[in-house]
């Protein structure tokens, strides 16, 4: 019996540590949610969303105890859109942070071959030559 009510009184202490949505997130937590994981090992690829907080000034996280990097939801969001800009799209730094600066409305897909609208018409048209052309030298590569 006394093992049980110990066993209870753990999980409930579990179930309390379980983090709000709205509770900042940790570095890991983030490439989690971004799916930043290293195929090769299976490890995080946190050192990406570092990288992008040098070339994002958007990314705000908030650094606690030493160099600990906590992120809020904006922050977030925010590289989710970088990811899916440079990941999905195709896109450079330097034409993600063009994208974000748009003032047009910005819809973010999680499908690849769906767009978001930067009210240019041939963005996505561009991108997706751009990909097929990647291809077609990679192909070339292999012969």
């Amino acid at each position: 019996m006394l093992l049980f009510l110990n066993l209870q009184k753990n999980l409930n202490f579990i179930l309390i540590m379980k983090k709000s949505n709205d509770a900042y997130k940790s570095i890991g937590e983030v490439a989690k949610i971004l799916n930043l994981i290293n195929e090769k090992n299976g490890s995080l690829n946190t050192h990406t969303i570092r990288y992008w907080e040098k070339e994002f000034k958007s990314i705000n996280p908030k650094v606690l105890t030493g160099k600990r990097r906590y992120y809020d939801n904006k922050s977030i969001e925010t590289l989710k859109k970088i990811k899916f800009l440079l990941k999905n799209q195709g896109m450079t730094i330097k034409g993600a942070k063009k994208a974000l600066l748009e003032t047009n409305s910005f819809k973010l897909d999680d499908f690849p071959n769906k767009s978001i609208n930067l009210g240019k018409k041939n963005l996505v048209l561009r991108n997706k030559i751009s990909r097929i052309s990647k291809l077609i030298k990679e192909i070339k590569n292999l012969k």
